[in-house]
C-alpha cells in the first residue's frame, strides 16, 4: 500500500531513493512510499515489479525524471518571484522617472516665471526712477 502525506507548500521536501544498480530483492512491493508527495498522482513514479530489472531500471528513470522535474519547477518559482521583484523595481524606477521629469518640467517652469518677473521688475524700477526723474524736476519748476 502507497501512503501519502500532505506537505505545506512552504515547507522543504527531502527526498532520498537509492540510484544504484543492486535490487533489493527483499523489499517487498508496498515498500516504495511516495516519493514525490508535490507530484500529481498520475505522474508519481509506479512501484516497480522486483522480479524485473526491467522495470526497476523504468523506476529509477522515472525518479530521475521525477526529481528533474522538482528541480525546475524549483526553479521556476524562483524565477516567477525574481520576475516579480525586477517588475516591481522598474515599476519604481519609472515612477521615480516620471517623478523626476515631473520636477524638471515644473523647475523649467517657475525658471520662466522668475526670469519674467525679474524683467518685471527691472522694467518697475526704470520706470520708478523715470517718474521719480519727473516728479523732481516738477517740484525745481514750481
Amino acid at each position: 500500500m502507497i501512503t501519502t502525506a500532505r506537505v505545506p507548500a512552504d515547507k522543504q521536501v527531502r527526498i532520498a531513493f537509492s540510484l544504484d544498480e543492486s535490487p533489493d530483492d527483499d523489499a517487498p512491493e508496498n515498500s516504495f512510499p511516495l516519493a514525490f508527495p508535490e507530484l500529481d498522482q498520475q505522474l508519481q513514479p509506479l512501484p516497480p515489479c522486483h522480479d524485473s530489472k526491467e522495470s526497476m531500471q523504468v523506476y529509477k528513470q522515472h525518479c530521475k525524471i521525477a526529481e528533474e522535474y522538482h528541480e525546475v519547477k524549483k526553479e521556476i518559482a524562483l524565477l516567477e518571484e525574481r520576475k516579480k521583484e525586477l517588475i516591481a523595481r522598474l515599476e519604481q524606477v519609472e515612477k521615480e522617472s516620471m517623478d523626476a521629469a515631473q520636477l524638471a518640467k515644473e523647475y523649467a517652469e517657475l525658471t520662466e516665471e522668475n526670469r519674467t518677473l525679474k524683467l518685471a521688475q527691472t522694467q518697475c524700477v526704470e520706470q520708478l526712477e523715470k517718474l521719480r526723474i519727473q516728479y523732481q524736476k516738477r517740484q525745481g519748476s514750481s
